[in-house]
């Protein structure tokens, strides 16, 4: 049953509707994150070069095919929609000191579909990491929170790649030192957990390729009403 069928079985029967939905689709409130913005951005990249306004990110949108985008409000009030990440800087920072880096440098890959996650995963709050850049330089930086993406019906043709193993990718949004925001995989990014990342070294593991479905064996229970039921093995 999707989202708005359930909705609807609800209405119709007075249910009260407690079901609730960990994917969005299309916008995901975020914690506000009081930034700044390069002013240009709000002009269509014709003018203002150079300058900045403060503002807050609310929210984040997801288009399958199109970087990150993120929606905020200004000081004067106007909500400003569908900005990409390298629209930002930290609010401590001037512009003068945080360098423009292009949207492909901070973000790798296009979002995967239109439904998505946001996760402030505890374990990794307040941890800094840093990532390997296009550019081949070392990018660090302390983290935010992940965006992730599924598709979210089996009765919808999957057009993207987000439930292939080898192919999918999260996002990690990190705040960098250099004042800019980024998001990056998992296979870019080492962090420092100081109490248990240890070892100092770039690993050499493999891409995951394999789909873990624990229901493919030849096995069966048995055919009763008994609560601790037999696992049968399978015959040809």
């Amino acid at each position: 049953m999707n989202e708005s069928n359930v909705y609807k079985f609800c209405v119709e029967k007075n249910f009260f509707l407690i079901y609730i939905f960990t994917m969005s689709f299309l916008n995901s409130s975020l914690p506000p994150l009081y930034c700044k913005i390069r002013k240009e951005y709000l002009y269509d990249l014709r003018k203002h070069h150079g300058e900045s306004e403060d503002c807050v990110i609310f929210g984040l949108t997801s288009i399958q095919g199109r970087g990150l985008l993120f929606n905020i409000m200004l000081e004067n009030g106007a909500c400003f929609w569908r900005l990409p990440i390298a629209a930002f800087f930290s609010k401590s920072m001037e512009r003068k000191d945080v360098p423009d880096m292009s949207n492909d440098l901070l973000q790798l890959w296009n979002c995967f579909n239109y439904h998505h996650s946001v996760n402030h995963f505890s374990f990794l709050l307040g941890q800094r990491a840093k990532y390997f850049g296009k550019d081949k330089k070392l990018y660090s930086g302390e983290y935010l929170f992940t965006v992730d993406w599924c598709h979210p019906d089996p009765n919808l043709l999957d057009t993207d790649h987000s439930e292939i193993p080898q192919e999918h990718k999260c996002a990690h949004v990190l705040e960098l030192d250099n004042g800019n925001f980024a998001a990056q995989p998992n296979n870019r990014l080492l962090w420092n957990i100081n109490s248990f990342t240890t070892r100092n070294e770039v690993p050499d593991y493999k891409v995951q390729s394999n789909e873990w479905n624990v229901e493919n064996k030849d096995w069966m229970t048995e055919d009763t009403d008994k609560f601790f039921y037999e696992i049968i093995e399978k015959k040809d």
